[in-house]
């Protein structure tokens, strides 16, 4: 994906282990660094990889303006998507990476510390980032890291979830009533960045912003992990370059090149038609047809599954995962689930479900205390549009020989902790 006559990027040199520190530096090995590390960050363009797309620069600059003498940068590699596993990826290639882009942020803020934050249930991941840490010893010039794992939870992974485990050991989001807002670990204001984008930092800061946007468009420079599942060879992660048609990603990936749909984004992102293939993936292109790149997973659905059944599988999987600290996710989200489970079966009880569900989204979206249930809302509406004929099917009760295949396509984990309260 990526052409031989640019410098390396992210997942340059991944063999299967992790770079050591030497060979890290040998691969990303340059004459030259950036004298001016936020500038060259700002004139890069530079997004969030995480899912926001929100500038790096101005978080950058919003923690910069924090009165006081205290700052943290905490790199957030949690990676609650299910269907989601480039960071893992990242990690497992470039370690080093990360933390130098970690070091990087840290002196643009003047922070004292980096917290780097894995979820305890990936050992491996855990093991990578002990040893590279370990490996870099402590310098008196630069932040002490510190390796955190907390339980793994699709809420556990939101930022402001995050930064309350650091607080108070409990992954629950918290309300913010505008964005950007500043979070804190005790007093000190916070930088929050996923893996990836503090990769690309660290690309940035030794090779400057000029070669950052030699790939990806004007708008949208860089490049970017995907996630690529579902009606594939085999799950995998691709490095491409913001605005490649979908239909290079699917073929570079050896996937369906014929689908029924895509859900781009993750759990919380959109079902795309199949039709739509040769739109570039970037949030501009992506935008007219209400989806965006979202925390970079592309899940594959190919044409003789079934939309509904997948999406219901997600919707009550979401209804578990969620912190149930307001109604829309203690009772909406569970309802929506059930709506959709009626409809799935085709029952007499369907069409009453359907317009339910209609009604239930339009109460539910905006009176969150987090983003979870609006997530899950542009989930389900999506696949109204996205998957109108086989609902209308299910709704006069026609046969779905989609559902009752034993093939499923969106990696959703089980179920059998459902009754126990797991977020914490």
């Amino acid at each position: 994906m990526i052409p031989a006559n640019v410098l390396p990027r992210v997942l340059h040199g991944s063999s299967g282990k992790p770079l050591t520190l030497a060979q890290h530096e040998e691969a990303f090995a340059t004459t030259t660094r950036a004298t001016s590390l936020f500038e060259e960050l700002e004139s890069s363009g530079l997004t969030g990889r995480g899912g926001a797309a929100f500038p790096t620069s101005r978080k950058v600059r919003l923690i910069r303006e924090q009165r006081g003498h205290h700052k943290v940068v905490v790199v957030n590699a949690m990676e609650g998507e299910p269907a989601s596993h480039k960071e893992f990826s990242l990690i497992g290639a470039n370690p080093h990476l990360v933390l130098d882009g970690a070091q990087f942020l840290a002196s643009m803020v003047g922070a004292q510390e980096i917290a780097v934050c894995v979820a305890r249930d990936n050992p491996a991941v855990v093991n990578h980032l002990n040893q590279a840490i370990h490996e870099r010893g402590r310098s008196l010039r630069e932040a002490p890291i510190v390796l955190h794992t907390p339980p793994w939870r699709y809420v556990a992974g939101e930022e402001s979830a995050l930064i309350h485990w650091l607080n108070d050991n409990e992954s629950l989001p918290q309300y913010r009533s505008t964005r950007p807002h500043v979070l804190r670990v005790g007093r000190a204001a916070v930088l929050v960045d996923n893996a990836e984008t503090c990769a690309n930092v660290a690309l940035i800061g030794r090779f400057g912003s000029h070669w950052f946007r030699g790939l990806g468009s004007a708008a949208h420079p860089g490049t970017t992990l995907v996630s690529l599942t579902g009606a594939v060879a085999q799950p995998t992660v691709l490095e491409a370059s913001l605005g490649t048609p979908l239909r290079t990603l699917l073929s570079a990936g050896h996937a369906d090149t014929d689908p029924q749909a895509l859900l781009l984004g993750g759990f919380g992102g959109s079902w795309l038609d199949g039709s739509h293939l040769d739109i570039g993936y970037d949030n501009e292109s992506l935008a007219p047809f209400e989806v965006s790149v979202g925390a970079g997973v592309v899940v594959v659905l190919p044409r003789d599954a079934c939309g509904v059944a997948e999406t219901q599988r997600v919707v009550k999987w979401m209804a578990n995962e969620s912190a149930r600290q307001c109604g829309p996710c203690a009772f909406g989200l569970p309802a929506l689930a059930e709506d959709l489970t009626q409809i799935t079966r085709g029952s007499g009880e369907a069409r009453d479900a359907l317009r339910r569900l209609q009604q239930r989204c339009d109460m539910i979206v905006g009176r969150g205390a987090c983003h979870h249930p609006d997530g899950v809302v542009r989930l389900v509406r999506s696949a109204l549009v996205v998957f109108a004929a086989d609902i209308d099917d299910h709704v006069n009760g026609g046969p779905c020989l989609g559902a009752l295949s034993a093939r499923r396509y969106v990696p959703v984990p089980s179920l059998e902790h459902e009754d126990e309260l797991i977020w914490q």
